[in-house]
């Protein structure tokens, strides 16, 4: 699940004597967060806004390179939480390692094409350059392919010229017309939107085309049960600090002016777009619901994926959600 590169990185990292065991306070939260990642924004408005103190329990973020250095940190227990995928923590739970899943957003990613592009619908991928991120198992691109052969009436795998990279690269190949379209993740396409480039279709829209009522938390906090049991006070708190600090943004245009110099958005079209993106994704829905659309989903991905992408895993495992008062 991890690449060598980064199981060579992250021992590296783990070695530091910043990153100390997660449980050395049992009143601390340790957040593991991504150079560019939203949480990051989160966690700005929590420790701006002393959203911890009032709920707690002490937030200490730990700024970290990359998703596997986050996956590996969490999994040696080095971080109390990450910002991770449901189909990971689904795959981890069902393994028999005791994650719990807290909806942080339901934002996601989209094939995106330029304003005066021909391609329509998925139909017009024949023959096209399609730029694809996060590699052949990531779950937009598993959904996007059912989508196309299910609903859409094309084989995107052998219709189109598929070109699968990071996705700094294939934006950037997709602006100077190398690609003529390209899934992205959503921060990627709030920039690109910014600058006049068109959804064609979006991960939403394929997940409610596959049965989704309302729209889904792919991503999530992660958490060991361990530390839910042992440090439910702290665990509940940091649950409601996140969704504090959604507060604050959705309904405090000054909130911002603490995320903003964490966004790198060079011009105000930018900030505007990431702004209303990290907005629409925040999770209103019971955890029921959440928990019932999952399940649709990840059978979808299961079927398509195979064991290779859940670890043989068909059905989300009990107890994975927990909601933001902790129970659940």
């Amino acid at each position: 699940m991890l690449s060598r590169r980064g199981l060579i990185a992250t021992a590296a990292l783990l070695s530091l004597p910043g990153l100390r065991p997660a449980r050395a306070a049992s009143d601390t939260i340790r957040l593991g967060v991504l150079p560019f990642g939203t949480a990051s924004w989160e966690a700005a408005v929590i420790k701006a806004r002393k959203l911890d103190e009032a709920n707690g329990f002490t937030l200490e973020i730990v700024k970290l390179a990359g998703n596997d250095a986050a996956r590996i940190a969490f999994q040696g227990k080095q971080l109390d939480t990450i910002v991770g995928d449901l189909i990971w923590a689904a795959r981890l739970r069902s393994e028999g390692r005791g994650v719990r899943f807290v909806p942080y957003s339901t934002t996601e990613g989209a094939l995106m094409v330029p304003a005066d592009s021909p391609i329509k619908s998925l139909k017009d991928l024949a023959g096209r350059k399609l730029g694809v991120a996060g590699g052949a198992l990531d779950k937009n691109w598993i959904l996007l392919k059912a989508q196309g052969k299910e609903t859409g009436d094309i084989d995107i795998e052998t219709a189109a010229q598929l070109a699968f990279g990071a996705p700094p690269l294939l934006t950037q190949k997709l602006e100077t017309g190398e690609l003529d379209a390209a899934l992205l993740y959503w921060q990627y396409c709030a920039r690109l939107e910014a600058k006049g480039f068109r959804r064609l279709v979006s991960a939403d829209d394929i997940m409610r085309a596959f049965g989704a009522q309302g729209p889904v938390a792919l991503i999530g906090y992660l958490f060991e049960q361990q530390a839910v049991a042992e440090r439910r006070e702290a665990v509940q708190g940091f649950a409601r600090a996140s969704m504090a600090a959604k507060e604050l943004l959705a309904n405090e245009p000054e909130a911002w002016e603490i995320v903003r110099p964490l966004m790198a958005a060079e011009d105000t079209a930018t900030f505007a777009s990431l702004k209303r993106n990290f907005l629409d994704g925040i999770p209103r829905r019971p955890v029921p619901a959440e928990r019932a659309d999952g399940e649709r989903i990840f059978a979808t991905l299961a079927r398509l994926g195979g064991d290779a992408l859940t670890g043989g895993a068909k059905s989300l495992p009990d107890h994975l959600y927990l909601d933001a008062s902790g129970n659940g």
